[in-house]
């Protein structure tokens, strides 16, 4: 079976939705034949092989509203969907821009299953979202299944609820090659231990922006004493601000955009793991349930509609606060801080829940099984 994927972006770009779409093609590749068509971060096209599956990338000329746009990219999609000839699309939502021309596309080929796999909802850009209102029914109306990385998604989204017939929860994963240890790594968090001594070490990652609430762990910060010692690794447009709130608190440590090595050193040194995240653009969360693998507690706000407390559940994997609650936070903080007992036990209950639900096999099987299900449905016909 052909299987085309389409994504925003792909790796080596890092991101939640490039990391899916990259699992999707380490699940299928075995046995299907998985090429890819995303937009390049920079102006030009260019086509490039990432573990065997081929990806083609438009030149992108501009960004509006974090939508990529390209000169190429209507040209480059008919001409691969013409010589590729895929029996099923993926399509990786949101992505507006290419949805206006993949539903143009598809006419021409009534045959091509599509999968629609939603990430989230359009909901910073408001305008942006109502504009593109119509054409997200029309596609919602087209695809043969609907991919949902949580059940809290699709009750969140008034899309998605209009829709529930064809949705179907196919959850992110912790990709195995992040869990991946060597002895330096160890080492490395041995140190970070040792130089952190008496403290309770707290973590938080991600890329700044509004979304991530940063900003609420830092004023937490504020409301906590010398025992704790919160490192902050990421960047992004709210870096200069983030540091400027925290420029008086010594207990906070930036580090920066850091390499996936040293990312697990601090997974495996840390207490306790902050994911302040605070709207439903943070859709799932797969950071978190990395550090859940970790045996982490993981410290979270109630996000409406997101499946961030999908992930991690209250009082069983970590703690959830209401949301954008300074005070409320910090107390919870001191709780795991002072309860080790507690601690432990959460971060037990956070592995267990990973391996339950979120791991690289059960993602493999039930995307595999998703396109198995939907041509045995057409062959039924």
């Amino acid at each position: 079976m052909k299987i085309l994927q389409i994504s925003n972006y792909y790796y080596p770009q890092i991101g939640g939705i490039e990391q899916v779409a990259q699992d999707c093609s380490d699940a299928l590749r075995k046995d299907h034949e998985v090429k890819v068509f995303c937009f390049n971060h920079e102006k030009g096209d260019k086509t490039d092989s990432i573990d065997g599956v081929e990806v083609v990338r438009a030149g992108c000329f501009a960004k509006i509203s974090s939508q990529s746009l390209s000169f190429s990219y209507y040209k480059l999609l008919k001409r691969m969907m013409a010589e590729f000839k895929p029996d099923a699309v993926i399509f990786h939502y949101p992505n507006p821009f290419a949805a206006r021309y993949l539903l143009k596309i598809l006419k021409k080929y009534p045959n091509v299953k599509l999968i629609l796999y939603w990430h989230l909802d359009i909901t910073k850009q408001k305008i942006l979202g109502k504009f593109f209102g119509k054409q997200t029914r029309r596609l919602l109306t087209k695809a043969d299944k609907v991919l949902s990385t949580s059940p809290n998604y699709i009750e969140g989204s008034k899309f998605l609820r209009a829709f529930r017939s064809k949705c179907e929860v196919v959850s992110c994963c912790v990709n195995n090659r992040h869990l991946d240890l060597d002895d330096s790594i160890l080492a490395a968090a041995e140190e970070i231990r040792k130089e952190n001594e008496g403290k309770t070490i707290c973590l938080a990652i991600g890329r700044h922006v509004p979304y991530k609430g940063t900003e609420y762990l830092i004023k937490a910060s504020r409301l906590l004493d010398d025992r704790f010692q919160i490192f902050i690794a990421g960047e992004g447009e709210l870096t200069p601000s983030l540091k400027r709130l925290a420029k008086e608190d010594n207990k906070i440590v930036f580090l920066g955009k850091i390499d996936h090595e040293s990312l697990r050193a601090y997974l495996l040194a840390c207490d306790i793991f902050c994911f302040p995240s605070v709207t439903k653009n943070e859709a799932f969360g797969i950071a978190l349930a990395e550090a859940m693998c970790y045996e982490k507690p993981a410290l979270t706000f109630t996000i409406q509609g997101s499946g961030v407390n999908y992930v991690s559940l209250d009082g069983v994997t970590g703690i959830e606060v209401e949301n954008a609650n300074v005070e409320q936070y910090a107390n919870a903080m001191v709780k795991l801080s002072e309860d080790v007992e507690y601690r432990l036990k959460l971060g037990r209950a956070a592995k267990e829940r990973v391996n339950r639900f979120f791991t690289q096999e059960i993602f493999d099987k039930k995307i595999r099984q998703v396109l198995s299900d939907l041509f045995a449905e057409g062959d039924g016909q």
